[in-house]
């Protein structure tokens, strides 16, 4: 039976969720620095309390599965959850749900050895420490297929030579995840394996940090890696498998950012109606204003869909069980996400006019962000290649010169069946 309501004991953990963002975890973002300094004094003194607090009302940690001490919850209350504490910079993170750590711990939990999942995945579960992501390479861009880092095998191990771009918050990792290539001369997509290296291994460089307008700190690193050594037991998967080891956790992050995505084009709108019933111009409100109406009337429309595609594919997810199942689905709520956003931005800013572009308001930096978004974890175009391919895949061809969905076929067949 379809129903859009959500379970009533489950929206007094939304309700709760919401108030508690609003009040405790909102205000953080204006007195922190980076949500990945965990080593922060003032991080410790005002996070780890929030964290605690979640964590007494069960919703730490809740995309995991009960084995790993999570609810199990699935995509569905994911995202409902992440519709309320995406609104935050630290809402992530004091719920145990913070990028790249959540996808990071996936591919642990599924390819780790037993000591590297108390050494590496207990601990980032924890919030004890944070890792990084890193395949992404300076010459590379979206295109895996032209990465250059190798892995080559020198006695019992790996040494691993190349150099990897904007590695997220690699500079407060403990450890990466990271792809190099292997067997060079394999089939494209069989050439690259995954790799668990612990950030103070020797050979490790971050050349330089990067920062991106709207985000606090240089978070995003060009990293070196110069004859760094690893044992064989390192690898994430089998030889060849990076690929498949990446899918572990890309859907499922690609759906994160959507959340969190929907959680601010949402704040957006609400400061944009808010200013509206509040701010005269010409005689009248804002809110009288026909061209005004229009843009609050598709903000909200835009939000609307946008966030029941997001609901249709967190349930199609939670039913299959299954990311490849709802590969369209993803990569469809992946390509609107930056749209979304920067829609919404732009319409909030230009109805508060000269406060709009100032840094006391959020909306030049969630415009950049919505282009980061349309770059991270694959650029739009190749998600709506994705979705194009995934459609016509069960598109059977005509194999006539003119179509059967042609009027004179139709009527003639409609002739015969009634006539």
């Amino acid at each position: 039976m379809w129903s859009f309501a959500t379970d009533p004991e489950f929206q007094k953990e939304i309700d709760w969720i919401d108030n508690f963002t609003r009040e405790k975890i909102e205000p953080l973002d204006f007195i922190l620095g980076s949500p990945w300094d965990i080593t922060d004094p003032e991080f410790v003194r005002l996070v780890r309390p929030l964290q605690a607090e979640v964590k007494a009302r069960g919703l730490w940690g809740c995309h995991l599965g009960p084995e790993l001490g999570g609810k199990g919850y699935g995509q569905v209350k994911l995202a409902l959850m992440n519709e309320q504490f995406g609104r935050a910079r630290f809402g992530p993170i004091v719920f145990g749900a913070q990028a790249p750590d959540t996808g990071n711990s996936e591919i642990l939990a599924h390819y780790g050895t037993a000591e590297q999942k108390k050494l590496y995945l207990e601990p980032l579960l924890a919030n004890e420490i944070v890792s990084c992501f890193s395949i992404t390479e300076p010459h590379g861009g979206a295109d895996p297929l032209v990465f250059k880092t190798s892995a080559k095998q020198e006695g019992n191990g790996w040494v691993i030579n190349g150099e990897k771009w904007f590695a997220s918050n690699a500079r407060y990792a403990t450890f990466y995840i990271m792809m190099a290539v292997t067997d060079p001369d394999a089939a494209p997509y069989r050439r690259m394996s995954m790799f668990i290296v612990p950030a103070d291994t020797p050979g490790i460089e971050i050349v330089r940090n990067y920062g991106v307008a709207g985000e606090v700190g240089e978070t995003h690193a060009h990293v070196r890696w110069t004859n760094v050594r690893v044992p064989p037991e390192n690898m994430l998967g089998e030889r060849g498998d990076a690929f498949i080891v990446a899918q572990t956790r890309l859907s499922g992050g690609r759906m994160h950012h959507a959340m969190r995505t929907l959680a601010l084009a949402t704040r957006a709108f609400e400061m944009m109606c808010e200013r509206a019933v509040s701010r005269t111009t010409k005689g009248e409100l804002l809110a009288k204003k026909q061209m005004v109406q229009e843009k609050i009337a598709d903000s909200w429309i835009e939000l609307r869909q946008f966030r029941l595609l997001i609901l249709e594919t967190a349930w199609l997810a939670d039913q299959s069980k299954d990311w490849k199942a709802v590969r369209k689905n993803v990569s469809a709520v992946k390509a609107i996400m930056p749209k979304i956003l920067n829609d919404i931005s732009s319409r909030a800013l230009h109805l508060h006019g000269s406060l709009g572009l100032s840094d006391d308001m959020p909306f030049v930096d969630w415009l950049i962000n919505s282009f980061h978004v349309g770059l991270a974890d694959g650029p739009t175009e190749v998600h709506k290649v994705t979705v194009a391919k995934e459609i016509l895949k069960t598109v059977k061809p005509c194999t006539t010169l003119f179509p059967d969905y042609g009027n004179a076929k139709r009527r003639e067949r409609a002739r015969a069946q009634y006539l």
